[in-house]
């Protein structure tokens, strides 16, 4: 029988989706007419169309202060606390407290760092060791974003991953550990670093830019890396990543699609440095070039989850799932479980959760050791 969640009896303050996806005024510059009009093939014949139109025009605005400038448009917070504070991936907790860095407020100066929340630095989400720290990977804001020092430091060289079994966490729950080596990232046993669900998707399109903006360099860099960052790549220009990895970025990429943030942030970008991530402006992009992921029971979960009417109506939302969840969570914007049902039933693949009150909500769906969260408003 279908499962209805009544009387939830703790009200939340009302967050209107205008605050919700408020968005940087500076992020104003946008996709130019025809800008992608060469970009006509398939397969890697596509991948090579795009790294000429990322290239061409591009502005390199140098390492310091030039991509600290850049942050000041392109990474504040808009979207979670809504107060215009530095967005970090591997401190932002979506649904509770988190520590905060104001832009110019302790900035890496060469001190403390030893913890969480004492200095922000730069993070190159492939290690600059991989390319010997040249130009202008160097200072490329597309795939060097703004982060927690300590947080850095512990995710140091290593490749993105699934964790198994963590030997450290974060605050907000990026992990490093063993690589689980089984379902979509099966292939890989050594050490990886897990950022949290909400920027998955993120970063992996941050790396399938890389990999195409510099693809006629990623041989040379494959040759001349020790870093163990290389486990992530095939030593192709084409292909440009090993099996394993390419798994787990399409399936990040799928899992967690682009958000308003990535659009906002793109743009900013852009307008710094004259070029754009393709695959956040046509996520079609990924498929057209490496096909799809290879399927895995967890990923098909939660890959085909959806959340509907959203906005709730009549204080009712159905959650569409072709696969039996573990649990559905309730959370309030300030991280607080109104809800949470474990091993819910459902009835012709819909869950409904129904008399909720006015509100926003973060509704997390567990599935095999997986998880997703998705957003929702109650009017």
């Amino acid at each position: 029988m279908k499962k209805i969640l009544t009387s939830l009896l703790l009200s939340v303050t009302l967050f209107s989706i205008a605050q919700q996806e408020s968005k940087n005024t500076n992020a104003t510059a946008s996709i130019p007419n025809g800008y992608y009009n060469s970009a006509t093939g398939t397969g890697y014949v596509l991948k090579t169309q795009l790294a000429a139109i990322i290239s061409n025009n591009y502005i390199d605005r140098g390492y310091n202060p030039g991509l600290y400038t850049t942050y000041t448009t392109s990474d504040k917070d808009f979207y979670y606390e809504n107060d215009g504070t530095m967005l970090d991936m591997y401190t932002e907790n979506p649904t509770g407290s988190e520590c905060e860095f104001t832009y110019g407020i302790n900035q890496d100066d060469g001190t403390l760092g030893n913890n969480e929340c004492e200095r922000y630095n730069r993070e190159h989400t492939i290690p600059q060791s991989y390319f010997a720290s040249a130009t202008p990977m160097y200072s490329d804001a597309h795939f060097v974003v703004p982060s927690d020092k300590h947080v850095n430091a512990q995710r140091g060289d290593l490749p993105y991953g699934k964790v198994n079994v963590a030997n450290w966490t974060s605050i907000n729950g990026s992990k490093r550990g063993s690589n689980l080596n089984s379902g979509y990232s099966a292939g890989f046993s050594g050490t990886v670093f897990e950022p949290i669900d909400e920027f998955k998707g993120d970063i992996a399109r941050m790396l399938l830019y890389f990999a195409t903006r510099y693809e006629s360099q990623l041989p040379g860099f494959y040759t001349t890396s020790t870093s163990v960052v290389k486990a992530m790549f095939d030593g192709t220009s084409d292909h440009s990543f090993s099996p394993t990895f390419l798994n787990i970025l399409l399936t990040w990429n799928q899992q967690d699609p682009v958000s308003q943030r990535e659009i906002d942030r793109n743009n900013a970008v852009y307008a710094r440095q004259s070029n754009r991530n393709p695959y956040i402006d046509n996520n079609n992009y990924v498929t057209q070039i490496w096909g799809l992921p290879l399927a895995a029971p967890s990923f098909n979960t939660l890959a085909t989850v959806s959340i509907y009417p959203n906005p709730a109506v009549n204080g009712t939302v159905n959650i569409s799932s072709e696969s039996n969840l573990d649990a559905i969570e309730l959370i309030t914007i300030n991280g607080q479980i109104l809800q949470k049902i474990n091993q819910p039933e459902m009835q012709n693949n819909t869950y409904s959760l129904s008399n909720l009150p006015q509100g926003f909500y973060f509704l997390k769906l567990s599935s095999n050791n997986e998880s997703v969260t998705k957003k929702v408003l109650v009017n």
